[in-house]
């Protein structure tokens, strides 16, 4: 079900030891196409279980997000903006997960993508709607070694993180507008240039479209600059 204001009215309440009113939820939460921008500010909820976020604009999870889900099993992530593989390093806390969607998000396209979350959520059996293989596994820590001595390779990308930058264009006839999308420096790059070369309006309603989904353009994660002056 949707957060809403008869969810919180029907939900059992309590001031914690910090004398803060938490909420205890149900086993199951949808939130499923609320707007959300980051994954985070739980209050404690032991007894949730599965958390549906599909086609929200989630773009950052919070790095403390297990010490109010501790027992989380189920989280659905399809069509969000998560873009970066260190992105999803908080998921790594939670210690119950087994199910796990990311489908439709920026993310699926980076190298090794599904070996370094099978490795980040070892809990996880299955993943994108496929169970994990321990042939899987044994790839992962291969290619990323474990979590006390990680390879050069896991260590490079846990350093490489999402930064939010506004992209600006003016669009004929709309004046300048701001779209709010996760971006790589590459990636900018190329979203400028494919807003500053476009040649048809088909095309710029195009982009404007994608940009305030929260969607990066196709083109933009794609190899080869062929737009960039």
């Amino acid at each position: 079900m949707r957060l809403t204001a008869d969810l919180i009215q029907s939900s059992l309440s309590y001031l914690n030891p910090l004398k803060e009113r938490e909420l205890d939820l149900r086993d199951a939460i949808d939130f499923t196409d609320n707007d959300i921008q980051h994954l985070g500010n739980f209050p404690l909820s032991p007894r949730l279980r599965t958390l549906l976020l599909a086609r929200n604009r989630i773009s950052s999870i919070q790095p403390t997000l297990a010490n109010s889900i501790p027992h989380l099993t189920t989280l659905v992530l399809t069509a969000n903006n998560l873009v970066e593989l260190a992105d999803l390093d908080a998921l790594a806390g939670l210690r119950n997960l087994t199910h796990l969607v990311l489908m439709e998000n920026p993310v699926v396209r980076r190298e090794h993508y599904r070996y370094w979350v099978i490795w980040r959520c070892p809990s996880v059996r299955f993943f994108d709607f496929q169970k994990v293989k321990d042939s899987e596994r044994k790839k992962a820590i291969e290619l990323f070694g474990t979590a006390l001595n990680p390879s050069p390779l896991a260590s490079k990308i846990m350093g490489i993180k999402s930064r939010t930058f506004d992209v600006g264009s003016t669009l004929p006839g709309k004046g300048e507008k701001q779209y709010r999308v996760k971006l790589t420096d590459r990636e900018k790059k190329k979203v400028e240039a494919m807003i500053r070369n476009a040649t048809s309006l088909q095309e710029i309603t195009r982009l404007e479209k994608e940009l305030n989904e929260g969607r990066i353009p196709a083109n933009a994660v794609m190899g080869g600059d062929p737009m960039e002056e």
